[in-house]
């Protein structure tokens, strides 16, 4: 597992999701740092385009802002990847795109349970 962190408006939240699935990767939950409460995190347990077309739809439907908002868009995200080389890629194209949050390579790597 590897925590990421990212900056965009509502309008790119599909853009970043589906680059980390088609990258074969998983977002398992967003991670914002809040002035006053702390750190708020909401689980999303998204691991294709089809999870994240869901994640849209009921954000959208429901109304609500994604957290996010909150921060300016700066989150964070724990992914789970199959492989370095899909999460080396994911990197990559996240920072193409100007998503992956400037100079994140100070990226942190979670150790799974029980390791």
């Amino acid at each position: 597992l590897h925590t990421i962190a990212c900056r965009h408006t509502a309008a790119n939240i599909a853009e970043e999701l589906y680059t980390i699935v088609d990258n074969g990767c998983g977002v398992l939950d967003v991670i914002v740092e809040h002035a006053v409460y702390g750190q708020l995190s909401g689980q999303l347990q998204i691991f294709s385009r089809l999870d994240a077309d869901d994640f849209l739809r009921k954000l959208s439907k429901s109304r609500s802002l994604p957290l996010c908002n909150l921060t300016g868009g700066v989150h964070l995200h724990t992914v789970s990847c199959p492989s370095e080389e899909a999460y080396r890629r994911m990197l990559a194209q996240l920072r193409e795109k100007g998503i992956l949050y400037p100079s994140s390579v100070k990226i942190n790597k979670i150790k799974k349970p029980g390791t």
